[in-house]
């Protein structure tokens, strides 16, 4: 076993020394606020003593073809990141995590990730930043890739410790740091429902709304009254669920879900596909209400079935933005990720994924968003509504701020008969991409399909993204 030190705080904090691999197995989960299966987790060290710097997480390639050009581009992304907020790491630990797929044991899964690992720590290496330790963690045991001697570090692996039984989880409680599960659990909340019939019924109230709705989306000033009608069922549904009896963790989602009508649900997840109306949307970021509005748009986004997938980057980016302003960033990372997921050009989840890994304060962005509410007519469904029949005079205002006049594209025609309204056919993985740093893309207010439209406009306000 490689003996070493790693303190978990700067000094002047409460810091907790970590011995070994059994330690740092232990301390995974209260690093990241979640036990990270089917990961690969790598953390910066800094100084003499280790103190714990920059961290990052990847879902593990299943291609063991994509391993080195991702540990390369791993190994950059840390060693960078690191350099322009604390300075260049002294070391690196690295964690794979992966339970066994067929159950045949974790040290099969170790012995399939190995090449892995050492991809990763030749990765480190040759940018000068040595790995002190790498672990795989799998069906409860842990194994050290750096460490050859087997009595310290047997065949068969160690025991990962009892939850809750070791000093990191005694000081873990204290400090008031709660691990919420595997992210695995964390992500079955946000995704679609896989009930046939619940999707099935909920994706007819998608293909109903989506004819009636898309139409006023492409008119401007029927734009704006969609908007009011959109927070103000948002609204409406956000009382409701916060009047509900507080229900048992395993079944709040159920719960929240037979509040949330099919139609209603519905006619939210396409208003939102509107920038403008999910900018407006965002105001409900603190206070009481903020807990009804994550509760709402992790709703939604379980909603989001079938072809309608994309349609989740929208609530998925403001359960994320709820998240992180609320100070639960492990949540927050876990909804931008799959929001991105979704659509991996969505510009305002890249923003706040990427201001969120960063560890910048959100009160930046409230405080944005607060100035648009009180200084921008319509930033809220009141106000909004008041100002429903201005719309020219807004976009008049819009063009004088940015330049660039309102302005909509020619729409292609509706779907030919005999195709079914409301669907759309899936585009692949490869082409969506799996990662996207071009410029935004506006979105329609139903599944793009041949002979589908969607709406261009200028930025209207400036937390519009």
């Amino acid at each position: 076993m490689n003996k070493h030190q790693e303190s978990t705080g700067r000094s002047g904090e409460q810091q907790i020394t970590l011995r070994g691999p059994a330690d740092l197995a232990d301390a995974l989960p209260y690093l990241m606020g979640f036990y990270p299966n089917d990961s690969v987790v790598m953390v910066a060290l800094h100084g003499g003593r280790g103190r714990f710097g920059g961290r990052l997480r990847l879902g593990i390639p299943q291609a063991p073809g994509e391993w080195g050009p991702v540990a390369d581009q791993l190994a950059e992304c840390l060693v960078s990141e690191s350099e322009r907020r604390e300075g260049k790491p002294d070391a690196i630990v690295l964690f794979l995590c992966q339970d066994s797929p067929d159950g045949s044991g974790g040290r099969s899964a170790m012995e399939r990730l190995r090449p892995f690992a050492q991809r990763l720590r030749t990765a480190c290496g040759a940018l000068d930043v040595p790995v002190l330790e790498a672990l795989c963690i799998s069906d409860g045991r842990y194994w050290s890739y750096c460490c050859p001697d087997t009595r310290c570090c047997p065949d068969e692996g160690n025991p990962l410790a009892l939850p809750g039984t070791t000093v990191m989880a005694a000081a873990a409680t204290y400090a008031g740091v709660h691990v919420r599960g595997t992210l695995r659990d964390m992500e079955d909340r946000l995704r679609p429902w896989q009930v046939p019939a619940a999707a099935a019924a909920q994706e007819q109230a998608l293909d109903r709304a989506g004819p009636v709705l898309l139409p006023r989306l492409l008119d401007e000033r029927a734009r704006r009254q969609v908007a009011v009608e959109t927070l103000g069922l948002a609204r409406t549904l956000m009382d409701r669920l916060a009047k509900a009896r507080p229900a048992p963790p395993a079944l709040a989602d159920a719960g929240d879900d037979q509040l949330v009508g099919s139609d209603e649900a519905a006619a939210v997840i396409l208003g939102l596909q509107d920038r403008d109306t999910r900018d407006k949307a965002a105001v409900w970021m603190e206070g009481p209400e903020a807990q009804s509005a994550l509760r709402l748009w992790r709703a939604l986004a379980r909603r989001c079935v079938g072809p309608y997938g994309e349609h989740a980057a929208a609530p998925l980016t403001l359960a994320g933005w709820v998240s992180w302003s609320t100070g639960d960033e492990p949540g927050a990372r876990v909804a931008l990720s799959l929001a991105l997921r979704a659509d991996p050009g969505y510009t305002f989840a890249q923003l706040l994924h990427r201001a969120c890994n960063e560890g910048l304060d959100p009160e930046a962005l409230r405080r944005c968003l607060r100035e648009a509410a009180a200084e921008e007519p319509g930033s809220g469904p009141e106000a909004l509504e008041a100002s429903a029949g201005s719309a020219d005079r807004t976009g008049d205002r819009a063009a004088d701020r940015t330049g660039v006049p309102l302005r909509v594209r020619k729409v292609r025609s509706l779907p030919r008969k005999g195709r079914r309204e409301g669907r759309a056919p899936r585009r692949s993985a490869a082409e969506r991409g799996e990662a996207s740093h071009g410029p935004n893309r506006p979105r329609a207010a139903a599944p793009r399909r041949p002979g589908e439209a969607r709406r261009y406009g200028s930025r209207t306000s400036r937390t519009r993204r």
